[in-house]
């Protein structure tokens, strides 16, 4: 229909007892791979790129640091389907917005695959962050400002940013970890894929156009069905959220929740979207 539902409950920020806004600014984490995503297809469309490209061709100095690096390709990378271990849970891993994406990837470094390229799927941060470092080096620039020209921009979202740094962050919600008080919401985390921030009204908006051609030309949207989904979900400390496209009833649904927990916790968050796509 067109139409357009929002609803708030819960405090944005504990300490000072503001309630939740719907039209809040908020950091979407993992959404953000969905935006890289579709600037890859718009590359590959344009033969900037190849979905067959070979990691070590890519990112020639991985070759001997990541296993397999000579036989993943672009799409696995893309698809979640390389076996390239999760730089974010390993011991060495800081968040230091400073480091270049490869001094962030060599955590990883020299560490076993998980599996053998395109077997089997497990989602990774690496892959992200790997195609952040490819888009960079395959434009000459940052990829966060072709996702700007090439996606924010013409569809008028206007409040979607790239960075945290890019925002008042007065206006972003606050995040909380079940047990733990401080808000998690200065924690500027940088690395492709997970870096974003923006209101459910406007990734609402970009998750339409993926899906009903507006975004893309019919090439791009071939190869961005090849690719990856038309939803995500987030599990991050201080912001877990659902953003689905149903097409059964033709509408798309937003869920952001300013806190994280544990398994039980998510179980909850998926029962709470489930009623709210029964009311849509």
């Amino acid at each position: 229909s067109g139409k357009s539902s929002y609803y708030s409950a819960g405090f944005d920020n504990r300490e000072k007892r503001t309630l939740a806004n719907p039209h809040s600014l908020y950091n979407i984490a993992s959404i953000s791979k969905l935006y890289i995503a579709a600037a890859t297809a718009k590359l590959v469309e344009r033969k900037s790129l190849d979905l067959d490209q070979k990691l070590s061709d890519l990112i020639p100095e991985v070759q001997g640091k990541i296993e397999n690096a000579d036989q993943i390709t672009l799409k696995m990378l893309l698809k979640h389907r390389s076996g390239i271990p999760e730089f974010i849970y390993d011991p060495n891993f800081e968040n230091d917005p400073d480091n270049s994406y490869l001094t962030t990837a060599a955590v990883i470094f020299g560490k076993p695959a998980d599996f053998s390229p395109d077997s089997k799927y497990a989602y990774s941060n690496t892959n992200y962050l790997l195609i952040g470092e490819i888009l960079d080096r395959t434009l000459g620039y940052s990829h966060h400002d072709f996702i700007t020209d090439e996606i924010l921009l013409p569809l008028g979202l206007t409040n979607t940013f790239n960075l945290y740094t890019d925002v008042d962050s007065n206006a972003v919600m606050s995040g909380y970890y079940k047990g733990y008080e401080p808000d998690l919401k200065p924690v500027n985390y940088t690395r492709p894929g997970g870096s974003m921030i923006a209101t459910a009204e406007d990734v609402g908006t970009f998750l339409r156009a993926l899906i009903d051609g507006t975004l893309f030309n019919s090439e791009e949207q071939a190869i961005y069905t090849t690719i990856y989904e038309y939803e995500h979900t987030v599990w991050l400390n201080g912001y877990t959220s659902i953003a689905r496209y149903h097409s059964d009833i033709d509408a798309v649904i937003v869920q952001f929740v300013n806190t994280s927990s544990n398994e039980l916790f998510w179980l909850k968050l998926e029962r709470t979207y489930n009623r709210i796509v029964l009311a849509v």
